[in-house]
């Protein structure tokens, strides 16, 4: 993307990471609804599963390979976080949702706030409320918060980050629970990412070509100290729905998840550049969290998109720009994940750690909830089609 558009696109992702079939062929579709898909790549067959990712970041300039990468792997519609807020001077949430327009109704769009506004005013979360219901007017169907949240955006003292639980933010919080736009969040990174930046941290590929990700500075909040505001954050809110994105934000710890999603029913969860860390885990404990939380699981992938091969992020980036065979392998082994039961094959996104996983095999009851018809109820939205 360029210019102006790909500006846009890196601000609404400012302070976000990690986050196939052949070219004409069709797409992969979920196993059989008695079990687990056969062994080898998801393959084709006569009956598809709508899928809906919720987590991307397209560019304005970024709608049509968007819609050729859904239609190419089958993608009923998707999420576009990146809307940004709306308004002067820039107007950038509006200029999201005439770019989404032109993908026929396939691409649905969150706004994110307008964190400027703490320092600049007191009343700082009515005034991000009210633009908040401004965006439902326009149309955004949701809100996203960036992990900016707790480790970058300041306190309106300017001298320490704004706090996720701050509670001049609730405001924005409560209206959008009143409003029924769902907000996902993200709330700190890999737990890795607060380790010694060295050959012998787990994310050592990408930390060497991003060290910025790494949050052992001083000032910053420790990993746990970011999540436990996100949990008195999801507990202070019982009206909102929030949906913890990259897996609820621990993917490191699945039992961790499945407290809270125990715990609070108004969280959801996404999938969204994690499954080469959920896919660590033991394929029979993940099959009977999946089988728990079949309608608390939403699918994403955290696809970056614009025009050009060098706007691509497939979860994550890399030293080099993106490739084909780098899109292939993202959307193979993703759909290999979730539908087959293979064992130890490459991860969609291997610069995020040196190990292969395991597929879970979903069945076909489990996969439609989570593939699409949890982000339908979610999200009050159906792509056309669907």
């Amino acid at each position: 993307m360029r210019g102006a558009a790909r500006a846009l696109v890196l601000a609404a992702a400012a302070l976000t990471t990690t986050g196939g079939c052949r070219r004409g062929a069709s797409p992969p579709v979920a196993a059989a609804s008695d079990g687990a898909a056969p062994s080898g790549e998801a393959r084709p067959a006569a009956r598809r599963v709508h899928r809906i990712d919720v987590h991307t970041h397209i560019g304005p300039d970024g709608i049509a390979r968007a819609v050729r990468l859904m239609n190419e792997w089958g993608i009923d519609g998707a999420v576009n976080l990146s809307g940004m807020y709306p308004g002067p001077p820039r107007s950038m949430l509006e200029t999201q949702l005439a770019a989404a327009a032109q993908s026929g109704g396939r691409i649905a769009v969150f706004m994110t706030p307008n964190f400027k506004l703490v320092r600049a005013i007191k009343n700082y979360g009515e005034a991000m409320a009210a633009e908040l219901a401004e965006g439902q007017r326009l149309g955004a169907r949701g809100l996203k918060i960036t992990k900016g949240l707790g480790l970058g955006f300041p306190a309106p003292d300017g001298k320490h980050p704004l706090a996720v639980d701050d509670p001049g933010l609730d405001p924005l919080f409560e209206r959008a629970g009143a409003l029924g736009m769902p907000v996902a969040i993200h709330v700190g990174d890999p737990k890795a990412f607060w380790k010694p930046v060295s050959p012998d941290n787990e994310r050592w590929d990408e930390l060497r070509v991003h060290p910025e990700w790494a949050f052992n500075g001083p000032g910053l909040p420790s990993w746990q100290e970011l999540y436990d505001a996100f949990e008195r954050l999801v507990a202070r809110h019982k009206k909102t729905t929030f949906i913890g994105v990259h897996f609820g934000n621990d993917p490191e710890d699945p039992d961790n998840v499945a407290r809270m999603l125990d715990k609070h029913p108004n969280l959801y969860i996404d999938t969204a550049a994690r499954v080469p860390e959920i896919g660590r885990h033991p394929q029979e404990k993940m099959r009977r969290f999946y089988a728990k939380y079949q309608d608390r699981v939403l699918f994403g992938t955290d696809t970056g998109i614009g025009p050009d091969d060098a706007d691509m992020m497939y979860g994550s980036t890399g030293a080099e720009v993106p490739t084909r065979a780098d899109e292939v392998r993202f959307f193979t082994s993703t759909w290999r994940y979730f539908e087959t039961s293979d064992r130890q094959f490459e991860s969609p996104t291997p610069i995020q750690g040196r190990w292969k996983i395991d597929g879970v095999g979903l069945p076909e009851s489990i996969l439609r909830k989570i593939y699409f018809e949890n982000a339908a109820r979610v999200l009050r939205w159906r792509p056309p089609g669907t």
